[in-house]
């Protein structure tokens, strides 16, 4: 065949072949339904099924939002894994969850990224390692969320907070962590960073009830700024293990708490511990009282008192503050 025909039928071929249309843009805002499907295109008229299916289709920096009571979940292995700044909004349409026999949600983001979680339960069903992982990010805020039933025996956490690298921030208020752990060293909520990164944590009007431990915040396994976490306002109460634990060992980073108009109350531990010599807790306002033993200092740990908290009527030595803190 002549070139020429050769190229004739080639543009022939070319323009029967339909017009390829724009790729689809990604939303700004995406949304679920329990009625939904993630072939859908995530739109208010259109939602999809899963949050995870929405977020493939939720631009950076966007936001999904919840139009009716379900679980959102799916069945991929980690039920929400998010890489991107995202906002994550439950605010009045029923119970928005994520049931899951193994990872809950991981946040695994940039650098500068933020990422919102409010209005969702998270449910491991008895047997799921942990509600939430924050493993990268400039900022999480979890608000008025309920993190519950993870209790796989080796890692069994509400919240994991551990990076490997960077300096990371945890905000969390209004939101209730209960039943998570089985074993010593799971439980509610873990701040432990790895290798040279950082961990700031806020948390304001929560509860942590129910678990192996309430909250430890380690400097074992870090080199990096340091572990400080501020909380206020909060519950830790009906715990297995230490209500408020700091631990480090020499060489390593210190892990450093504040506790403020904070209640610690009938945890089996203690209602507070400080265990090594960067362990260092600051408890002003607060409560202690009905715990296996109220104050736990060991190894160079510190609890320094503002000198207005109540510590008595535990079931074991009520303990005291190894140092005082002036006002001014």
């Amino acid at each position: 065949m002549q070139r020429s025909a050769r190229f004739f039928i080639l543009v022939a071929v070319m323009l029967a072949l339909p017009a390829a249309g724009p790729a689809q843009a990604l939303n700004a805002k995406s949304w679920v339904s329990n009625v939904g499907s993630d072939l859908n295109d995530c739109s208010l008229a259109h939602p999809c099924a899963t949050f995870q299916g929405a977020l493939l289709q939720t631009a950076a920096g966007g936001d999904i939002g919840v139009l009716t009571p379900g679980d959102y979940g799916g069945t991929s292995g980690s039920r929400l894994n998010i890489h991107q700044s995202l906002a994550v909004t439950n605010d009045g349409a029923g119970e928005a969850t994520i049931f899951v026999a193994s990872g809950g949600v991981i946040v695994d983001a940039g650098v500068g990224d933020v990422v919102s979680l409010r209005g969702i339960t998270i449910d491991g069903q008895g047997g799921g390692f942990e509600g939430i992982a924050l493993e990268q990010a400039s900022a999480l805020h979890v608000q008025n969320c309920v993190i519950r039933n993870f209790q796989n025996p080796s890692s069994g956490f509400g919240i994991i907070v551990d990076p490997m690298s960077g300096h990371t921030q945890l905000f969390v208020s209004d939101s209730i962590i209960l039943n998570n752990g089985t074993t010593a060293g799971t439980g509610g909520i873990i701040v432990g960073p790895r290798g040279g990164a950082s961990a700031n944590v806020v948390l304001n009007r929560i509860r942590v009830e129910n678990n192996v431990i309430g909250i430890v915040v380690d400097g074992i396994l870090a080199t990096g700024g340091g572990n400080h976490v501020v909380i206020r306002d909060s519950v830790f109460s009906g715990n297995a293990a230490d209500g408020i634990f700091a631990r480090t060992v020499a060489g390593q980073v210190p892990a450093f708490i504040v506790v403020e108009r904070t209640m610690s109350a009938r945890n089996v531990g203690s209602g507070i511990r400080a265990d090594g010599p960067g362990a260092t807790v600051l408890m002003g306002g607060s409560t202690l009282t009905r715990n296996g033993a109220g104050v736990t200092t060991l190894n160079g740990g510190q609890l320094i008192s503002y000198g207005d908290n109540d510590n008595n009527n535990n079931v074991g030595p009520e303990g005291s503050a190894t140092g005082m803190f002036a006002p001014f």
